[in-house]
């Protein structure tokens, strides 16, 4: 078989493996979408919206009908937009954001989380993109259109800044806004756009500067880019936004775009790995991925001589860790489009080390090779979970390497443009 027709048909069955989540992991009678695989539990605001981002593909790769994602996507803006909404610590949100995670059965706050404005800032995303897509002149495409502008509309951005420049991670009825804001280049880059894109509670133009105040420019190896650790920060922004070509007023003193950016940060995790400080199993150029994930669990062991230190999950990153053996490869498929050079053979290395076995959606989250696994798992401990916000990036990243079809739905969306452009970028398609 011809290397790129073999590239296209693993590329092929990855995104349809892995669409299957948002097909059986879900409640379809309010569009909810389950955190992860675990009986029992709850849904995630932001694997719901990848899935709303996701049903577009699915249609135009017959994965799922035209009118069963029309129903899904329905179920999900019509739940949103008559739960309970408001102060009360039972609801599902509050002033436009969503708690984090939703019971899966009755769709009210679970586990006393906090209303997460990234993880709404997903859903809202979600939303947008599919009212993009659904144009037809129809009844309910008409109301996912009507119902995704008025959800959006609603969100308000500016009571989440507190007149205090960068924007909190959340907020809890019972002790107020959380003490952690958004600061340091990572995921909130599409917060801090679809803020100022509002045309009803914008984020002051004064929030995207103090959060790019706190940026860190770095060499790391051959390499100097905006840094971040881990790997998800350079990619879920970009799933839904093109950055090629278009810069912000950081971006061009650097002679740079966030897209390239993201290419370096690839090429970082890559390089961490053949170099591999720690001497992890399985480390190399073909085996890398090291973002925020699961882990084997907290605690020390001694192999081979070594004291070694385990984790939970964590948001794990490059080059100054936390590291701990743990790969995720899920965050390495995202990075196709910006360096499908070495992407391609590390999904096939994967592919290799029967990472697809006997697991219904895909790879699993993550594996460690150092810490001792199963007798029948040669490969090391490998979670036994699939996550909703890993499957997303893998469906959409591999159509915006292979058709760009989600970039160029979210191009047209108005509120992401205007946030763009609030946010001092210009250049390329925005021209």
């Amino acid at each position: 078989m011809p290397a790129a027709v073999h590239h296209h048909a693993t590329l092929d069955s990855l995104q349809r493996v892995t669409f299957d989540y948002f097909l059986h992991e879900t409640n379809p009678a309010k569009g909810l979408v389950a955190d992860k695989t675990r009986e029992g539990t709850p849904a995630s605001i932001a694997a719901t919206g990848l899935a709303l981002a996701a049903y577009p593909v699915g249609i135009e790769h017959g994965l799922i009908t035209r009118d069963e994602a029309i129903a899904r996507t329905l179920a999900a803006l019509r739940f949103f937009w008559t739960s309970p909404h408001g102060p009360q610590p039972d609801a599902t949100g509050h002033r436009g954001f969503y708690y984090h995670f939703l019971d899966m059965a009755s769709g009210r706050r679970a586990w006393r989380c906090e209303l997460s404005t990234v993880d709404t800032t997903f859903l809202i995303a979600g939303m947008l993109m599919a009212a993009e897509y659904f144009e037809r002149d129809t009844p309910e495409e008409q109301e996912i259109r009507d119902l995704a502008d008025t959800l959006y509309r609603r969100v308000d951005w500016r009571w989440a800044e507190q007149n205090r420049g960068t924007v909190c991670h959340g907020w809890r009825p019972e002790t107020g806004f959380l003490e952690f804001r958004w600061e340091g280049y990572d995921e909130a880059l599409l917060l801090y756009v679809l803020g100022l894109g509002s045309p009803t509670f914008p984020l002051s133009e004064h929030s995207y500067s103090a959060w790019r105040s706190t940026y860190q420019w770095r060499r790391v190896y051959d390499y100097e880019y905006l840094h971040a650790g881990p790997l998800f920060t350079h990619q879920l922004s970009h799933v839904w936004i093109d950055f090629r070509g278009i810069q912000d007023e950081f971006m061009r003193s650097r002679d740079c775009d966030y897209f390239e950016n993201s290419r370096r940060a690839t090429h970082v995790q890559r390089e961490y790995a053949i170099r591999n400080p720690q001497q992890f199993a399985r480390y190399g150029a073909n085996c890398w991925g090291i973002t925020a994930s699961d882990g084997p669990g907290c605690g020390t062991l001694r192999l081979g001589g070594v004291e070694r230190r385990f984790f939970d999950y964590l948001a794990r990153g490059t080059p100054d860790g936390p590291d701990d053996g743990t790969l995720a490869p899920w965050a390495v498929v995202a990075s196709l489009p910006f360096a499908p050079e070495i992407v391609i053979p590390a999904i096939e290395n994967f592919d290799e080390m029967n990472l697809r076995v006997s697991n219904p959606y895909g790879f699993k989250a993550t594996f460690n090779a150092t810490y001792p696994g199963e007798p029948q798992t040669p490969i090391g401990w490998v979670t036994p979970w699939h996550y909703g916000l890993n499957q997303g990036p893998i469906v959409l990243m591999i159509e915006n390497f292979r058709s760009g079809m989600p970039w160029r739905l979210m191009r047209r969306c108005r509120y992401l443009t205007t946030g763009l452009r609030r946010a001092g970028f210009r250049g390329g398609w925005l021209d």
